[in-house]
């Protein structure tokens, strides 16, 4: 396409037709850039005041690592005690049921033990009380221990650490073992869940599917109250480690908190925005109060208003509802009265034309211009406080956001959290997508 050329006598009649196009002062051309040099010295100034380098230097990066492969992992945790001159294998919270004896760790004629990680090239040996060989790769490093604790080998490599007497023997994610003068502890990790359908306790535990499949459709009860499969359905609800049944219950105060204090809030602040609304009520006291307490309501946190019901109702789903309720009608409230600020008077005149009494002339000449906008903002809060609740859960307010944050209190749980946050991910999901698929639909009716 060729150039657009301008003649210079239509460029300069141009020119002084337009002088504050072509002829800008010099703070208007440096504003853009004074703007962006502006956020850079800005953002800049930030880095340097959080101390983000030293943050970030500090951080204790292994430690989040361990943590996030407590998400969908977990840990056998044997101790091997020096008792004389014996070895002896004590289970901390065993995962294996009651008397353990997991293939990875060979037990000897003579009293010492054999515990294998991740190849054949990877264990360690504890023979006696003061013999202890670690082998890397296919390398023996045996260490010293005496009566101040143990030592690093003189060779040892990276893999090997010493702290406080006691050395660290690092098997990346296969685990560790830490070496002390008393004793030597395993941490042996494997992928995935343990015991997540059933307990060490369940006469379920640690069969096949098959055998699980046999069981549920033999005629011989194993309890005599119940069929198998019902048995099966037990067991698996009331498990101990995973208590799928109370997670299940939290998860529905969650959801059952979001809907009633959405629904409420919806209620509540249909009506006072009606009163808020300057040209629907002509009480301008009566508009500037509502406004206020539209302020007030919306302007504290939910997460504020659940610690102050808590404080006055006790730990529950109730503050939960409250809370919700509060702040959701200060902010539908205020949405909503905006929106009656700004309908078409004339469907309203049309109404009132044909002589219609007040209460009639709100509900066919102005409900209907902003009731989709009011329902479908509903809609989206209802969606969002179903993750809120989880939040406001963790203070105290019920539901599954307290059982989050008392298994995250544990510091050994993480799987269990894993577990309930993908629940929640799941129900955010599931709502998020009726929210929209019920908001889509309404405004189609209002485009057709």
């Amino acid at each position: 396409m060729p150039a657009l050329v301008v003649p210079a006598q239509e460029a300069a009649l141009l020119r002084g037709k337009y002088p504050t196009v072509f002829h800008r002062p010099l703070w208007q051309r440096l504003r853009g850039p004074f703007a962006v040099l502006l956020g850079v010295g800005y953002m800049v100034f930030c880095f340097f005041f959080f101390q983000v380098p030293k943050v970030v230097e500090e951080a204790q990066w292994d430690r989040a690592g361990l943590y996030l492969a407590d998400w969908y992992s977990w840990e056998a945790t044997p101790r091997f005690r020096f008792r004389e001159d014996a070895v002896s294998i004590e289970w901390t919270r065993s995962l294996l049921g009651e008397n353990p004896a997991p293939d990875w760790i060979e037990a000897r004629p003579d009293g010492s033990y054999r515990v294998s990680f991740s190849s054949v090239d990877n264990y360690i040996d504890i023979l006696s009380p003061t013999d202890v060989v670690a082998v890397l790769d296919g390398k023996s490093y045996a260490v010293p221990i005496g009566p101040e604790g143990a030592q690093l080998p003189v060779d040892a490599p990276q893999a090997m650490s010493l702290k406080g007497g006691r050395v660290t023997v690092d098997f990346g994610f296969a685990g560790s073992a830490e070496v002390r003068n008393t004793q030597v502890y395993v941490r042996h990790r494997f992928f995935g869940w343990p015991n997540f359908f059933f307990d060490t306790k369940s006469p379920f535990f640690g069969m096949t599917p098959d055998q699980l499949w046999e069981a549920a459709t033999s005629p011989d009860r194993i309890d005599p109250r119940m069929d198998n499969w019902q048995m099966i359905v037990a067991e698996f609800l009331y498990n101990t480690e995973w208590q799928h049944l109370d997670v299940f219950n939290k998860l529905l105060q969650t959801i059952v908190m979001a809907f009633v204090g959405t629904l409420f809030a919806a209620l509540v602040a249909l009506p006072l925005a009606f009163v808020a609304a300057r040209n629907i009520n002509p009480s301008r006291i009566g508009s500037w109060l509502t406004k206020r307490a539209f302020d007030l309501l919306r302007s504290v946190d939910m997460l504020i208003w659940a610690l102050f019901f808590v404080r006055g109702f006790g730990p529950g789903p109730i503050p939960g509802i409250a809370a919700i309720f509060f702040t959701d009608t200060g902010t539908l409230g205020k949405t909503t009265t905006e929106a009656l600020e700004n309908i078409d008077d004339k469907q309203r005149e049309g109404v009132k034309s044909v002589g219609a009494p007040p209460a009639t002339i709100q509900r066919f000449g102005v409900v209907p211009q902003v009731l989709p906008v009011f329902v479908s903002q509903a809609l989206y809060f209802w969606e969002s406080n179903t993750r809120s609740a989880t939040i406001i859960g963790a203070v105290g307010a019920g539901g599954i956001g307290l059982k989050l944050i008392e298994a995250m209190r544990t510091n050994q749980d993480w799987e269990n959290v894993a577990y309930m946050v993908i629940l929640i991910l799941i129900v955010v999901f599931i709502f998020d997508n009726i929210s929209n698929m019920l908001r889509t639909r309404l405004i189609g009716r209002v485009e057709h």
